[in-house]
């Protein structure tokens, strides 16, 4: 590992190879089209590409052409891979592969699908000594670390290294952001210990990113009395910090869904005991995957560079909002096009 880095943010989880058919179906395609992504890792490239912070990905692939060409991805975004680590591959998969995510956009009455092929990975495999966290907060600047729910459901040991790295920051002084990002498909035959798990991590983290459905079924928070309407969000978030004190920011993205590809997007956020909110409007969705992502890359941006917190709060639902107009899971956007979204966005041709 080198040493003297100097990163604003550091994230911890898996990046995999995405296959989009576009226009078309997984099952009957002739052709993909190829991304890289990853829950933890969009975060990353969003700061890096769209606002030009210094960023880095703690992650793990198998040894082989497949891993080298997510590592060639990973580069483009301009992500850190310093702390990649390469696992020998056995030349057939039996023991350790690179994960694909095979994904459906979906459109119009027909919502978006996802195939995940991701089993045995190299990232699935990682233990507490695959990176001396100590060591590695001790000997970098490293202004914020980056991990969640989806690095945490991968294998038996991601959750205590997410914690050692958790733990580690906590000490150096690092601002901790943990996304809850449930994915039922990872906890499948392990729902009980899902929310354990979480609930744990949560606590070792300064902000957190979660949905409504995220506090009441997986995170221990009830919801029970809180009628529906403008005031449930704030209450949500109340009820929320009560759990977990010890975060500084809450933040919950809103989506009302009217079909694929028109939704309402919005977001509420509790940051410092004072409550924000930006109202849901109307989106046009060309792909959704990712925008939460987005969203927490912009909110992140703003806490970063020192913004207030309805600033940060508008600055990740406009990233978000951008982000689900073009393909991918990591958003294209520039930050002159976010601040201009953030304005009201104009869309009247760049010449």
């Amino acid at each position: 590992m080198e040493l003297n880095n100097n990163w604003d943010l550091l994230s911890l989880g898996e990046v995999m190879l995405r296959l989009d058919p576009g226009e078309g179906r997984i099952h009957t395609t002739r052709s993909f089209q190829l991304w890289e992504g990853g829950g933890e890792y969009n975060v990353a490239r969003s700061l890096r590409r769209c606002f030009g912070l210094r960023t880095a990905i703690a992650t793990a692939l198998a040894d082989n052409p497949v891993g080298r060409l997510v590592e060639d991805l990973i580069l483009q975004g301009g992500v850190d891979t310093t702390l990649l680590h390469w696992t020998p591959y056995d030349s057939v998969g039996r023991s350790v592969r690179n994960g694909l995510n095979f994904v459906e956009r979906g459109f119009g009455a027909r919502a978006p699908l996802g195939c995940s092929d991701r089993g045995h990975t190299a990232i699935a495999q990682v233990s507490e000594q695959t990176w001396n966290w100590p060591a590695l907060f001790a000997q970098n600047s490293i202004r914020a670390l980056h991990t969640g729910g989806v690095f945490a459901a991968l294998g038996d040991h991601t959750p205590a290294v997410a914690k050692a790295a958790m733990s580690a920051a906590r000490t150096a002084g690092a601002l901790i952001s943990y996304d809850f990002n449930y994915r039922p498909s990872l906890w499948a035959g392990r729902e009980h210990s899902a929310a354990e798990i979480n609930s744990s991590l949560v606590r070792e983290a300064d902000i957190l990113f979660a949905g409504e459905h995220d506090f009441s079924h997986r995170l221990g928070v009830s919801l029970e009395g809180i009628p529906h309407g403008p005031e449930r969000r704030h209450e949500i978030l109340l009820r929320a910090h009560r759990a977990y004190p010890n975060l500084r920011a809450i933040a919950m993205t809103e989506r009302i869904v009217e079909s694929s590809c028109r939704h309402h997007w919005g977001a509420a956020a509790l940051v410092d005991g004072n409550y924000f909110v930006v109202e849901t409007r109307h989106v046009e969705v060309l792909d959704r995957i990712g925008c939460g992502d987005s969203f927490a890359a912009g909110f992140l941006y703003g806490l970063l560079t020192g913004k207030d917190p309805l600033w940060s709060l508008r600055c990740g639902v406009a990233h978000g909002a951008l982000a689900m107009s073009t393909p991918g899971d990591t958003s294209m956007a520039t930050l002159a096009e976010v601040l201009k979204e953030m304005e009201g966005g104009a869309l009247r041709t760049e010449r």
